[in-house]
């Protein structure tokens, strides 16, 4: 089926109700691996942080990292879940390619978290409640490269390399129940929640979730059925989408080809399926597994996980200030609208923003140069906008530079400009490239002087009560200055010189 198949989108929900389902992998930051001391180094030389525990070698033994349970008892906390007292691993078997052992050390029908919940807030400011079903340990794959072939991907390659450097990594896989009642808002409703996820965990400070370094990945499970039928459809999975854009893109995507088939008499086949950012469309993968084929058996080589409820407590105690909470508190600090800030949450900019607050700028200042000049450019440059090459602290020695008349609004954008360059500090960009306002008094009469002597006829016009025609003038000194003069200053020097009242 190609993209131009597709059954229109508001066609697809005139006839059907999607359900969906969201499982979501976070990559631990800690610095070993799960079961093993192997660092957990990012780029370190493939299949140098390996030993035979990860490997799989025979007669090796896992050991439980005590940092990815205390990571794992956090989430559960955050999503309002309640943590087992009792839970246990499990091997899950299925043919790995990239994992040495065969089976994947996992937690099956007794996880560490479960019924839970997150909300989530909607564009428009619409609270959507997704229920978790449970959220659970287990270890990362390897890592396969495909060599040859047009996709990348292992059909047409013609050999493939395999590094276990990340087998071993911890995981924690967090499961929603079915998602019910969106409706035509399904996809936004999976971007909202990957999203406040993404943000939930940022917070609590167990990984970096940084999307388009695997440390966050979405399989987003979707199905359709008839409207006013409550049984189920046949669902796919999308395997491993990683960027918020590319959630939203698969659902819809999801809907409408699930829609066309149904439509056109087919049947729903229940299998994974493969993302592709180029045209936001899905291709087969393999034919999904139920439960049962990965005849999961408890791991007899670990003891089971039992958490102390003053454990528990004490973790629950050192939980921060939750990303909706916080950002509902700054919106009300801020003086801002429920869609400012969600225009700044989708930037990417509230951190940032807070940083360069606590650096010294006020809100408003730090607001401006983050959501304007940087938010263009970090949109030309195509990349995110804490990815720039400024730092808060930078960016607020701007916003100073300006408050105390050293800069005006062009001379900044330049100086910031200077900044990405990686010219320096603001106030080396200033120095290096001439940038500080004129602010001798001697220097702008003179300039506002010979503006006026080169446009007599606008002065006339401004003597005979036509203020607004100051303009003209005023950016005639402007030009002059190199736009190094403070324009306010300039216009009353103007009117001043002319004898007419502001």
């Amino acid at each position: 089926m190609t993209v131009t198949d597709l059954v229109p989108y508001e066609d697809a929900l005139a006839t059907y109700d999607p359900v969906m389902g969201l499982e979501v992998h976070v990559e631990l930051g800690t610095h070993t691996k799960m079961f093993c001391g192997c660092a957990t180094t990012l780029g370190a030389e493939p299949n140098s942080q390996t030993c035979p525990t990860c490997l799989g070698l025979p007669g090796s033994l896992p050991v439980v990292n005590a940092t990815g349970v205390e990571s794992a008892i956090k989430i559960g906390l955050a999503l309002n879940c309640s943590i087992a007292e009792w839970c246990r691993f499990a091997r899950k078997n299925y043919f790995y390619p990239d994992m040495p052992k065969n089976f994947q050390t996992s937690q099956y029908d007794e996880p560490i978290a479960f019924d839970g919940y997150l909300d989530v807030q909607l564009e428009d400011g619409e609270v959507f409640r997704v229920q978790i079903e449970r959220a659970h340990m287990e270890e990362d794959t390897g890592k396969s490269t495909h060599i040859g072939g047009a996709t990348g991907r292992i059909h047409g390659a013609q050999h493939s390399l395999l590094d276990y450097n990340r087998a071993g990594i911890p995981l924690i896989e967090i499961v929603t129940k079915p998602i019910e009642g969106a409706g035509e808002r399904a996809p936004e409703v999976a971007k909202a929640y990957v999203a406040e996820l993404r943000e939930l965990i940022k917070a609590l400070g167990v990984s970096e979730a940084r999307m388009e370094m695997g440390q966050m990945r979405c399989d987003v499970n979707l199905s359709l059925r008839p409207l006013g039928t409550e049984k189920f459809g046949t669902r796919s999975e999308t395997k491993n989408v990683n960027s918020l854009r590319s959630v939203e893109r698969a659902a819809r995507y999801e809907i409408q080809r699930h829609a066309a088939v149904l439509s056109a008499g087919g049947t729903i086949i229940q299998e994974t399926r493969h993302f592709h950012e180029e045209d936001g469309s899905t291709t087969s993968g393999r034919i999904k597994e139920e439960a049962e084929d990965y005849r999961y058996f408890p791991e007899p080589d670990l003891v089971p996980v039992a958490p102390s409820r003053a454990w528990v407590e004490e973790l629950r105690a050192t939980l921060p200030e939750l990303p909706r909470l916080r950002r509902n508190r700054l919106r009300e600090e801020w003086g801002v609208s429920e869609l400012d800030m969600q225009s700044i949450l989708n930037a990417g900019a509230v951190d940032l923003i807070v940083a360069t607050i606590d650096a010294g700028a006020d809100a408003a200042a730090a607001r401006k140069w983050w959501m304007g000049e940087l938010a263009r450019r970090a949109n030309e440059d195509g990349v995110e906008l804490g990815a720039l090459p400024i730092t808060a602290e930078q960016v607020a020695r701007v916003a100073a530079l300006v408050a105390e008349g050293s800069l005006n609004d062009k001379l900044a954008r330049q100086a910031i400009e200077g900044v990405l360059a990686g010219e320096g500090d603001p106030d080396a960009v200033v120095e290096k490239r001439g940038l500080k306002v004129v602010s001798d008094e001697g220097a702008l009469g003179t300039a506002v002087d010979e503006a006026i002597a080169a446009n007599s006829a606008i002065a006339d016009k401004i003597r005979g009560g036509k203020v607004a025609a100051a303009g003209a003038l005023v950016g005639a000194v402007m030009k002059a200055t190199r736009g190094q003069a403070d324009a306010a200053r300039v216009r009353e020097l103007i009117l001043e010189k002319l004898g007419v009242e502001g």
